[in-house]
C-alpha cells in the first residue's frame, strides 16, 4: 500500500476515534488506532498527516484536527435518486461547516418539534441551521417569536403584514403584527436516519 494510501486510511480512523472520543489519543492508544508500533511511526504518520493538512499542532504542542480533517467526500455527480458513485481518487471534499455555515459565532442546530412545515421537508426531529443577525426577507424560513414562544415557519408578508406561514395545512398562518421578533433565518437542514 503506497504512502498516501496508508495516509488515507490513517485519517479515516483518526476520523473515527476523534467522532467516539472529540479529541485525538494520545500516543499510546494511537499505536492501537494506527496499527503502529512505534512512536517514530507515529510521529511520521502524523508529520505527514500535518503537511497534508488534516492535523496541526496546539502551542502546547499537542495534536489538533484542522478543518480539512473534517471534510467529507463529495460525490462525483449529483443523482436524482439512487446511490452516487464516489470519487475513490481522493478528489473533490466538503465540510459540511464550510458549506452551511459562514458565521459559526451566529449560527447554531435547533431541533425541530411538532409537524407545521412537513409539506416544506421538515419533519420532527431535523435539525435546522439558523443563523442569527441576518436580514430576514419574505420566502425565508426563520425561527420567530411570538409571544415568548418560538416558532419555525415560512415568513410572507398579507397586506403589508408580516405574518408567518405554516407548511402544513392543519395549521393557521399566524398573524404577530408588532409581537413578531426573529430570532433567524434557517440556512439549511440535518436529518438523520439512524434511530
Amino acid at each position: 500500500m503506497s504512502r498516501t494510501a496508508d495516509d488515507t486510511v490513517y485519517v479515516a480512523r483518526l476520523q473515527d476515534y476523534y467522532a467516539r472520543w472529540r479529541s485525538l489519543p494520545a500516543y499510546e492508544p494511537l499505536q492501537a488506532v494506527l496499527g503502529l508500533g512505534s512512536r517514530a511511526g507515529i510521529g511520521k504518520v502524523l508529520n505527514r498527516l500535518r503537511e497534508a493538512g488534516f492535523l496541526d499542532r496546539t502551542p502546547d504542542e499537542r495534536w489538533t484536527p484542522t478543518a480539512r480533517f473534517f471534510e467529507r467526500p463529495l460525490a462525483d455527480i449529483p443523482v436524482p435518486a439512487g446511490f452516487p458513485m464516489l470519487s475513490g481518487d481522493g478528489g473533490e471534499a466538503c465540510s459540511i461547516d464550510a458549506w452551511l455555515v459562514q458565521q459559526p459565532s451566529r449560527t447554531l442546530l435547533v431541533p425541530v418539534t411538532g409537524d407545521s412545515m412537513i409539506e416544506a421537508g421538515i419533519y420532527p426531529g431535523d435539525r435546522v441551521v439558523v443563523e442569527r443577525d441576518i436580514p430576514a426577507r419574505p420566502g425565508h424560513l426563520v425561527i420567530a417569536v411570538v409571544d415568548g414562544e418560538f416558532t419555525l415557519k415560512t415568513l410572507a408578508v398579507d397586506n403589508g403584514e408580516a405574518v408567518l406561514k405554516p407548511a402544513n395545512p392543519a395549521y393557521p398562518v399566524l398573524r404577530p403584527g408588532e409581537r413578531l421578533q426573529v430570532f433567524g433565518v434557517v440556512v439549511g437542514l440535518v436529518r438523520s436516519y439512524r434511530s
